[in-house]
């Protein structure tokens, strides 16, 4: 989704990737003060252990860490507030059913711009198994192997 012309990108959680099974992936709004924004343009953003969490019917991003700006002046930034992640109440719905199973969770996968508007991707991970970790670093050597043999 955050493959348009008119999109650059921010952060990435490579983190997610290596530790959840990702699917479902969506594009939503993320509600922000002013100097979060201009931290943002600075790439000053950890993703650390961030989540979606359901309350009250909307969806919130958790401990996703923006630094404060420094010229923000007298406005107090809390670096790891809950965040208001902008969905359609139906989209909001399919992702509550799906956190209800077992073992899936949704994860921010991306933060980037698009149209001047910051965007965060999100997506539904299933957390990997020890031994789903050592099977894809297997894969990758075994694929990192073939391109280097036909190289």
């Amino acid at each position: 989704m955050s493959h348009k012309k008119n999109a650059s990108a921010i952060a990435e959680n490579r983190k997610a990737r290596h530790l959840y099974e990702l699917s479902d992936f969506i594009e939503a709004g993320i509600s922000l003060t002013g100097p979060e924004v201009k931290s943002l343009r600075a790439h000053k953003v950890n993703f650390l252990d961030s989540y979606v969490d359901f309350k009250n019917g909307e969806a919130w991003l958790l401990s996703l860490h923006i630094a404060p700006y420094e010229n923000a002046g007298y406005a107090v930034q809390e670096s790891d507030r809950p965040r208001r992640l902008l969905l359609h109440s139906a989209e909001i719905a399919r992702l509550m059913g799906l956190v209800a199973q077992k073992g899936l969770t949704i994860v921010p996968t991306k933060l980037y711009f698009s149209h001047g508007k910051i965007k965060v991707e999100i997506a539904v991970g299933r957390g990997k198994k020890l031994h789903d970790h050592r099977e894809t670093l297997k894969r990758r050597a075994e694929e990192r192997d073939l391109a280097r043999e036909l190289a």
